[in-house]
Order: structure tokens, then sequence, then C-alpha cells
């Protein structure tokens, strides 16, 4: 069942055409990547799928209500003079969560520990880690990430992608950009390679590379986006 769908939608600000005839569909139940180098329009994308923004002309569609979405966006707006654990219990009356799904939810990021530390004290990596765990708290059907791991060091950034794939497995789409090339091939079930505006490819990792694989050995998507474009996800 397709869970996020644009059709042909294009958006400018000001004389930069910054999407032009973008189109592509999610699915329930998968994990599906947005790559793309700075000033693409991942962002854009997310704004207007979160209905942040209103595109110029085609259609887009988000296939659950916005309580049943999740948000972890480069502003994680947190209570800087709140505790960890307080930044969630906020959320459990909203959500009607049970507390106990929220000390699981705090535990499932690592962040049990510091469930009595003020959010402005943690590090960024456990900001992000906060963040995540209130995206989170209510299981949502679509989980919108932007650089999940990008602060997080190795060992839990994989506590992190177990989190996302259990999501995952539970029926939810999730929906992140990365410039993670090595998080995109082995957490995307799909991607859309995004430049200038415009998807130049898409599809499973493994089958993108491979379709560029002129030299039979084991290119990645970083290496794909130079042949494509002539430069990398910088």
């Amino acid at each position: 069942m397709i869970s996020i769908s644009m059709k042909n939608v294009e958006k400018s600000f000001g004389k930069n055409n910054v999407l032009k005839g973008v189109t592509f569909e999610t699915y329930e139940g998968e994990i599906f990547g947005l790559l793309g180098p700075s000033g693409s329009g991942k962002t854009t994308i997310i704004n207007i799928l979160t209905k942040q923004l209103a595109a110029d002309s085609g259609k887009s569609f988000v296939a659950v209500k916005s309580e049943e979405i999740g948000l972890v966006l480069e502003y994680d707006g947190l209570w800087g003079n709140l505790s960890s654990l307080d930044n969630l219990v906020v959320f459990e009356d909203v959500y009607k969560i049970p507390h106990k799904r929220t000390l699981e939810s705090l535990e499932s990021v690592g962040l049990l520990c510091a469930k009595k530390t003020k959010a402005d004290s943690l590090s960024k990596g456990m900001r992000q880690r906060l963040v995540l765990a209130r995206a989170t708290l209510h299981k949502p059907k679509i989980l919108f990430l932007d650089e999940p791991t990008s602060a997080l060091d190795p060992v839990t950034a994989r506590g992190i992608y177990d989190l996302i794939r259990k999501l995952r497995d539970s029926g939810s789409t999730v929906f992140l950009t990365t410039h993670n090339m090595e998080e995109a091939t082995n957490l995307c079930d799909r991607v859309i390679m995004l430049y200038d505006g415009r998807i130049i490819e898409q599809g499973a990792p493994n089958e993108i590379c491979d379709k560029y694989n002129a030299t039979k050995t084991l290119p990645d998507l970083e290496a794909v986006f130079v042949q494509l474009t002539g430069g990398g996800l910088q």
C-alpha cells in the first residue's frame, strides 16, 4: 500500500527552481532513502510532505493523519531546562502513552541513565538520540528522519539502525535523508538520488550499484553519484 507519493512536484523560491517534476512513491513497511548533495532539494521535499511548505504545482500525498507521523528534523525542538525524561513526559498525555513506554523509549536509544539530565547538558549525539526517542514514542506509521545518525558514534548508530528496522518490521514507513552511503546501502530498501531538483536514479541500493558496476568490483552509491553527476554528495 502506498504511504507517500509525489507526482510532478515543482517548487521555486524566486528565480531558483528547487524541485523540477519530482515523482516517486513509498510503501508501507519500507525504509526509503533520499540522497543528494546540499542544495539538491531534499529538505524542500520533506517540508512539502509535512505541510510546512506548499508546492507550486503537482500533487503530494501522505496516507496517515498528522498525529501518526514522527519527525526528526534539523531543529531538535527540545526544552533545554527540562530533563531527558520530562521532554518525553510532556507527550504522554497528548498521545495517551503509558509512562512505562516512555521509559522504554529512552532505554531504546541508550538514554535511560541520563533521564534526569537536562537537555541543555546533553552532548549533540545524546540530544539527537533524545529527539529520536521523542519521534518514535507514539510508534508512528510514518517516520521522517533527516540525517538521523550524523552526530553519533558507530556503536550508538547501530542501535538506532536496529530501532529503525523494528519500526519498519512493524509496518511503519521510514523516510530518511542521509549522506552516509554505507548507511543507505545497508539500511534502505529503496532510495532516490536527487540532483539539481531532479531525480536522476532510483531503486534498491544494490541494484543501482550493480547497474553502474562496469568494472565488476563492488561500487557504492557515492561512486554512482560521481558517475551520474561528475561529483559526490558534498
